[in-house]
């Protein structure tokens, strides 16, 4: 036996020869994975169309954000990316026949495409003062609300959704079911 062919020799040229192989399975396998996707999502599951309007705190403090325009039975991102906080507050109003989703957490919005930092003075700073519902995310990293029409069951037990004119219409959010509006939005004062 010759140096060259001893086993170990033999062993080294193969595992030389695999690595280049192990390298691309290894590519092609991270290529495939598919980043998981975490964003907050808003599901109208009416025939009508809706505005969404959204409130939540980032790390400057309390914005609210709208004006979403949502088709009937259709979703939409509101925010893209990991959930940074525990619970966002949704204003939706019903286009097409009346009626809003609403609660009684208030923060400032206005008719037009808006973004306003802050939920204190709303009236004063030239803005509506309005009630939006909460949705507790339970500190998920994803979260989905389901909008839906009077009479409609939801897979979970959830309330129906709006009756035209009728306000304070109740909601369904995913994973977990209905929210209860609170009084004050958490960390703030009324």
């Amino acid at each position: 036996m010759t140096r060259d062919d001893s086993p170990y020799r033999r062993i080294l040229r193969r595992l030389r020869a695999a690595i280049p192989m192990c390298a691309i399975a290894l590519a092609a396998m991270c290529w495939s994975i598919a980043p998981a996707h975490a964003d907050f999502r808003l599901c109208n599951n009416t025939s009508s169309r809706v505005g969404i309007a959204l409130g939540y705190k980032d790390a400057e403090g309390w914005v609210t954000e709208g004006w979403w325009n949502v088709s009937s039975r259709s979703c939409e991102t509101l925010l893209r990316g990991t959930l940074i906080a525990r619970y966002y507050y949704i204003y939706a109003l019903d286009y097409d026949r009346g009626g809003e989703w609403s609660g009684q957490a208030f923060m400032c919005s206005r008719d037009k495409e808006f973004t306003i930092r802050g939920t204190e003075n709303c009236l004063a700073r030239g803005f509506d003062r309005t009630g939006f519902f909460e949705v507790d995310t339970g500190e998920q990293r994803s979260w989905t609300v389901q909008l839906t029409e009077a009479g409609q069951q939801n897979p979970n037990g959830a309330p129906p959704g709006p009756l035209p004119g009728l306000p304070n219409a109740p909601h369904t959010t995913t994973p977990g079911g209905p929210g209860l509006p609170p009084a004050t939005l958490p960390g703030t004062k009324q």
